[in-house]
């Protein structure tokens, strides 16, 4: 028996599948099982940055064991075209102030620029109501960047 592979991408590819989106999802080591959860991002070209609330189980599991899988896809509806990437690194909390404010603000341009919902507020621990300049103005998240990436799986349907 033949088993197809699906093809992997190029890095051009996933550092553009990377920049399309803005949500992944990181897998954490739990008690028993994984722990998965959506997260919104930020790509500056080298690193990717996330704004987690600073409560829930995977600020348990950040600090017992930092080394994560995120996993960011793209698919259209009726899975004719289909990419993914899952990157296997380490987040690090960013105590620096000033690289907090440039990340935070990054987060600000990301939410204009894709226009999104008001509602993204609340996913980050804010009212919605509050104005976007309240994710620069007040610490209320933990500002995490993923490094020492150790292995890059990035596939993509054979017809792409």
């Amino acid at each position: 028996m033949n088993i197809f592979k699906i093809p992997r991408m190029e890095k051009d590819e996933y550092d553009r599948l990377i920049n399309d989106n803005y949500i992944c999802r990181i897998a954490f080591r739990g008690d028993n099982f994984p722990y998965i959860a959506p997260f919104l991002y930020s790509f500056d070209g080298k690193y990717l940055y996330f704004l987690p609330t600073r409560y829930g189980r995977k600020i348990d599991y950040f600090h017992q064991y930092p080394h994560v899988s995120v996993e960011i896809e793209y698919y259209s509806s009726d899975f004719s075209s289909y990419k993914f990437i899952n990157l296997q690194g380490t987040l690090e909390e960013i105590k620096d102030n000033s690289e907090k404010q440039r990340v935070r603000s990054d987060f600000i341009d990301l939410i204009k620029k894709r226009k999104l919902s008001p509602n993204v507020l609340a996913a980050l621990g804010y009212s919605i109501s509050d104005p976007l300049e309240i994710i620069i103005q007040e610490d209320r998240n933990m500002v995490w960047r993923l490094t020492d990436v150790k292995e890059i799986v990035a596939l993509k349907n054979p017809s792409n």
